[in-house]
């Protein structure tokens, strides 16, 4: 019981945290060149992604 909860957490986590990077990235980080706010973006949407790819897999697991 406390373990899925646990891995809920932690989904949701890395999730918020990939779409705040990107937030960042975008908004925030105006002085940095183009390429390293494109990879710094791509970072984030990966995070993002694998927290929904990993959400599903305990949905279709539940």
């Amino acid at each position: 019981m406390w373990q899925r909860g646990l891995n809920w957490a932690a989904v949701a986590f890395v999730g918020i945290f990939g779409l705040m990077w990107v937030g960042v990235v975008i908004y925030a980080d105006a002085q940095s060149a183009l390429w390293m706010r494109a990879g710094e973006t791509i970072f984030g949407l990966l995070l993002t992604g694998w927290a929904v790819q990993r959400a599903a897999k305990m949905i279709i697991r539940a």
